[in-house]
């Protein structure tokens, strides 16, 4: 019994401390910065990133389908003590917000690699991956619960507008 309690408290730390120890600059996600567009079935859409200045990195987002706006996304990245977070705001024509003012989503960096990057909620609901696979073609790929909570997955391959 004495085996077991120290070795799944040597676990824990071990984890805890593994967690603690991954740290990420803004700067790393600057291949992200850019004018993307795609064309899908959900409409037409548009990401425009900034490249990191001062503790963030901004990125307006819109879909449009026939000529019309179905919805509006704000996201900032803003850099913590150790990773960026990613703060996600949904918007209706009309700039009517989604999530309650105070209360945006929260994705904070849980991996990075050379061009890709992934955020995922604390609940984990939804993840993001944002990966550069060319100088013209970035991917967004968003895993989620669907209103069943069956996991989905929507893949975005982006090209870069001139």
């Amino acid at each position: 019994m004495k085996f077991y309690t120290l070795f799944f408290a040597f676990f824990s730390i071990t984890i805890t401390s593994f967690s603690q120890t991954f740290k990420a600059n803004l700067k790393d996600l600057d291949f992200m910065a850019g004018k993307w567009t795609l064309k899908h079935e959900w409409g037409d859409m548009e990401e425009n990133w900034s490249a990191p200045m001062g503790n963030c990195i901004m990125c307006s987002y819109r879909c449009v389908k026939n000529d019309s706006v179905l919805f509006y996304e704000f996201i900032v990245i803003e850099q913590t003590d150790s990773v960026p977070v990613m703060k996600l705001r949904h918007f209706n024509p009309g700039n009517i917000g989604w999530e309650d003012k105070n209360t945006p989503y929260d994705y904070p960096l849980i991996q990075l690699e050379q061009n890709k990057a992934v955020f995922e909620r604390p609940d984990k609901k939804t993840k993001m991956t944002y990966e550069r696979i060319s100088q013209k073609q970035f991917t967004v790929t968003l895993e989620r619960e669907d209103k069943s909570g069956k996991r989905v997955t929507d893949i975005f391959n982006y090209k870069q507008k001139e």
